[in-house]
């Protein structure tokens, strides 16, 4: 399994309902590519900035979602909403347990 921790920026004031709107809608267009499993979108407890989680069943097919015209779009229309850029930081699970 490949997986994708991504750190957003600080949101702009006022934007964040408008984020968390395309983050929804995002999930459902990034849903319908070949190995997609989930994306989560993660509130910090105690301030800071929203994380998401992104796991694909390989990395070429996330690499397959992440070049698409759909992403190319989505990556448009969440920009302005931000103060900076996003963060990822990839990984290949080794070890784990789902219930």
């Amino acid at each position: 399994m490949f997986v994708v921790v991504i750190s957003f920026p600080p949101i702009k004031v006022g934007k964040e309902a408008e984020f968390l709107q395309w983050f929804a809608s995002s999930n459902q267009a990034f849903s319908e590519f070949k190995g997609f499993l989930s994306r989560r979108l993660l509130k910090p407890l105690a301030g800071g900035n929203y994380a998401a989680i992104v796991e694909f069943e390989t990395q070429s097919e996330f690499r397959d979602m992440h070049s698409s015209p759909v992403h190319d779009l989505a990556g448009t229309q969440v920009v302005p909403l931000f103060d900076g850029n996003p963060t990822p930081t990839f990984y290949e699970v080794i070890s784990g347990q789902y219930k």
